[in-house]
C-alpha cells in the first residue's frame, strides 16, 4: 500500500508565527529520503497553512508526484491548472471548519464540480473526489470519469477514538458519540464494512482508491488490510510524532504499519 504525506501541519507551524521556518522544502526531502510515495498538500481558499508559493516551491523540487487537494472554486481550480501536480483531489471547505468533516457532494448535476474536473484533465492532472465510502458516491464519481477516489475516513477514526482513545469530556467527538461501548463496537464494525464495501464497488468499476482523514498509528492496520484500498493519505499524526521521534522515523514507523 502506498502512502502520502500530508505535510499540512509543518505549514500550521510556520504560519503561527509568519515565519519560515520551518521550511516545506527541508520535509519534501525527508518524506523522499523515508521512501514516502507521494507529497500531499491542500491550498485552501483562506490560505492558513499552504501558500501558494509553497505550491510552486514543493511542485518545482519534489520528486515524489503531488496530491493537490483543494476546493472547487473556480479561482482555486485556475490556479491548480497552471501549476499543474500530478494529481488534484477535490474536497468540501467550510471556512469555520477546524479540518475538513466529510466527503464532498457530487450530484451528477453538478455544474461547477463537472467544469473543474473537466479543466484539470484537460491540463493534463488525474482527478481524484474525496467522497464519503458510499456505493452512491463511489457510482456518481465513476461516472464523472475521474481517475480516483479517496475514501474518508473520518467517521471511523472518530468511533475508534471513542472506544480506545482516553478523550477529555469537552471534546467534540465525545459530545456527538456519547455511546455505550457495545454499540460503539457495532458502529466501529459497520463503518469498516461500509468502507471496505465502497472500496470494492470503486476498484470493480476501475476507479483507483485511497482514503484517509484522522487515520493514526492504532487505527491505520485494520484500513490497511483492505486489499481494493491501493494508498492511504496520513498526516497530522505523523507530524505529531516526529516532535518526539523526528520526522524520517515517523514515516517509517507508519510505513511499518502497512506492510
Amino acid at each position: 500500500m502506498k502512502l502520502g504525506i500530508n505535510i499540512d501541519h509543518i505549514a500550521v507551524l510556520r504560519e503561527a508565527r509568519e515565519v519560515n521556518n520551518p521550511n516545506l522544502i527541508d520535509a519534501v526531502s525527508i518524506c523522499e529520503r523515508a521512501k514516502a510515495d507521494q507529497i500531499t498538500i491542500h491550498l485552501r481558499e483562506d490560505r492558513r497553512h499552504i501558500q501558494d508559493k509553497d505550491v510552486e516551491d514543493i511542485i518545482n523540487h519534489s520528486i515524489l508526484p503531488i496530491n493537490l487537494e483543494c476546493a472547487i472554486e473556480t479561482s482555486i481550480i485556475e490556479i491548480v491548472s497552471k501549476m499543474q501536480p500530478h494529481r488534484a483531489t477535490l474536497v468540501p471547505e467550510k471556512r469555520q471548519e477546524v479540518t475538513t468533516e466529510g466527503g464532498l457532494s457530487i450530484e451528477l448535476n453538478n455544474q461547477k464540480l463537472t467544469d473543474a474536473i473537466s479543466n484539470l484533465q484537460e491540463n493534463e492532472i488525474e482527478v481524484s473526489l474525496f467522497i464519503d465510502p458510499t456505493n452512491d458516491a463511489v457510482s456518481n464519481a465513476k461516472a464523472l470519469g475521474v481517475e480516483w477516489i479517496e475514501l474518508h475516513t473520518g467517521s471511523y477514526s472518530n468511533i475508534w477514538a471513542m472506544l480506545y482513545s482516553n478523550l477529555p469530556k469537552s471534546n467534540h467527538i465525545v459530545k456527538e458519540l456519547n455511546l455505550p461501548r457495545a454499540t460503539l463496537k457495532q458502529m466501529l464494525k459497520d463503518e469498516l464494512i461500509r468502507i471496505e464495501d465502497a472500496a470494492n464497488l470503486a476498484y470493480s468499476l476501475g476507479l483507483k482508491v485511497a482514503a484517509g482523514h484522522g487515520l493514526n498509528y492504532q487505527n491505520t492496520p485494520l484500513i490497511a488490510k483492505i486489499e481494493s484500498i491501493e494508498e492511504l493519505n496520513i498526516g497530522q499524526t505523523i507530524i505529531a510524532r516526529s516532535i518526539f521521534t523526528g520526522l524520517e522515523r515517523a514515516i517509517l514507523d507508519i510505513k511499518e504499519l502497512l506492510r
